[in-house]
């Protein structure tokens, strides 16, 4: 039989957790730091990161000649002149005036697969890979690009009138409610203090949060064990959202990776991270 003061505990920590405040802050930090622990414990040993195995996968594709024009993609150019890849992932997306598009680093190498080797779109872009499968081709060049900019700073272009417009577009959809949820990409990251499933979720609209993360991706997830890029994320977060499918490399993932640079611009790029 409960106690008077049990039946009182039980109604304090009722009340508190209507309320939001509920007395497992301590628990809280407990975790946080725990997990905290656990992503050093990832990062101590970079070589041990499997992300890096993508990188050396995508660096023999980038130098594979293929398709019907047999050749590589060592003429592909990034924004810095053809080949050059050192910098560039750290400057995208931008404007690329022979496509007349903004593109990031993925739209620009389905560009480059399409007029250099000859290959067909439809033919180049797979699905993204479930759990357990390796990323596909051009994620795997893209996590190559991403790593030749590792410890530089995001400097992304916003001079183009079609870059202006791109950025605009990226922050009207990082805000605009929509779907069967009414989620939009501020709900779970234009706030402090959110997590799901455990995991803080960093305040993306805020630029000393972006710095931080933004330059991870591509990124080794640890729960999928595959590498995701940031088409491939923002990929994911559509779905979660429930959302109809989006576009690989359509004008609305393109621009909300430009707003996330742009809020990132002056963090450090560490791709491939790991990641949980």
């Amino acid at each position: 039989m409960r106690t008077g003061n049990t039946r009182l505990l039980l109604a304090a920590m009722a009340a508190a957790l209507l309320a939001g405040t509920a007395p497992l802050g301590a628990q809280d930090a407990a975790t946080e730091r725990g997990l905290e622990q656990y992503r050093k414990m990832l990062k101590a040993d970079p070589w041990a990161n499997p992300g890096n195995l993508d990188v050396d996968r995508g660096e023999t594709l980038w130098k594979t000649k293929a398709g019907p024009s047999n050749a590589s993609l060592e003429q592909c150019d990034l924004g810095k002149g053809p080949g050059v890849l050192d910098g560039a992932f750290a400057e995208l997306p931008r404007y690329f005036a022979d496509a007349d598009r903004v593109m990031d680093a993925e739209a620009r190498v389905v560009w480059c697969i399409e007029k250099l080797q000859g290959i067909a779109r439809k033919d180049a872009v797979k699905p993204f890979p479930g759990g357990g499968r390796p990323a596909t081709d051009i994620g795997a060049i893209a996590t190559y690009i991403a790593s030749k900019s590792s410890g530089m700073k995001f400097a992304p272009h916003v001079e183009h009138a079609k870059e202006k417009e791109m950025l605009a577009l990226g922050e009207a959809i990082f805000f605009r409610r929509q779907g069967p949820m009414d989620f939009s990409c501020s709900t779970c990251h234009a706030d402090d203090g959110k997590r799901i499933r455990l995991q803080e979720l960093p305040y993306l609209s805020k630029p000393a949060e972006a710095r931080k993360v933004v330059g991870e991706w591509p990124a080794y997830r640890v729960s999928s064990t595959h590498v995701m890029t940031m088409q491939h994320r923002i990929y994911d977060c559509y779905w979660q959202m429930r959302l109809p499918r989006v576009d690989y490399g359509s004008d609305a993932t393109v621009a909300l990776t430009m707003y996330l640079n742009h809020k990132a611009a002056g963090g450090e790029i560490s791709a491939p991270a790991i990641k949980r």
